[in-house]
């Protein structure tokens, strides 16, 4: 069966000429910025050439969150049993970092390139809304839609109605159970001896609905 290839595009698009000899394809998604469109444009004459299908995806503003945004919603337009691989060799440190965790987080295979040779990353099928209970869940909630909220945990325990033991397990965990924090959906911060709680990047791409739920 042949692949669906999404990659994020930077300053080595030479790097995604590789995936021709090595993966069967019957697309290809470039992620670009503005600044890599020529690039885009280029790859995009070159893949047609060898019949491959290429999609150039835009992206402006927050290029982590923008990359998180479309290589969620590709995947939740896939049939479950399409086969979609992140290639991240050509792009630049960061957009490489967030397209990993974006891959990571949806379950996704995920490569990088080598001198021309393909390298799968140790990417794992991971859910993190099958470790979020609901009342984790609303606190996420009440963090994201409350931006001045929350610089104690007396101020979170308000908010969601919880008490304050309960909003301290859910922050911070036990034993048994991972909290928000250690799960990297939340930061702490002491300030004035009270402790501020805020979502991270991750947790407010979670809330946005660009983590995928449902891995197999």
């Amino acid at each position: 069966m042949k692949s669906i290839l999404v990659a994020p595009l930077g300053p080595y698009p030479d790097a995604l000429y590789a995936s021709i000899k090595e993966i069967p394809m019957e697309k290809i998604i470039l992620i670009s910025s503005e600044e890599y469109l020529d690039s885009a444009n280029k790859i995009k004459k070159d893949f047609e050439k060898f019949k491959i299908d290429v999609i150039i995806t835009k992206i402006d503003g927050n290029l982590w969150e923008e990359t998180f945004r479309v290589i969620s919603e590709i995947k939740g337009r896939l049939p479950p049993d399409k086969d979609m691989i992140v290639n991240v060799g050509a792009a630049d440190r960061r957009i490489m970092c967030a397209a990993t965790s974006a891959a990571f987080v949806n379950g996704l295979k995920a490569v990088d390139s080598e001198d021309g040779q393909l390298m799968p990353l140790p990417v794992l099928k991971f859910s993190y809304y099958k470790l979020l209970s609901d009342k984790k869940i609303s606190v996420l909630n009440v963090l994201f839609k409350e931006k001045d909220c929350c610089a104690s945990l007396e101020e979170l325990s308000g908010k969601t109605k919880m008490s304050l033991p309960l909003i301290a397990y859910h922050i911070n965990g036990n034993i048994k159970s991972e909290g928000l924090k250690r799960m990297g959906l939340v930061n702490t911060k002491e300030v004035r001896g009270k402790i501020k709680v805020t979502l991270t990047e991750l947790g407010n791409l979670l809330v946005k609905g660009y983590v995928g739920q449902e891995l197999s």
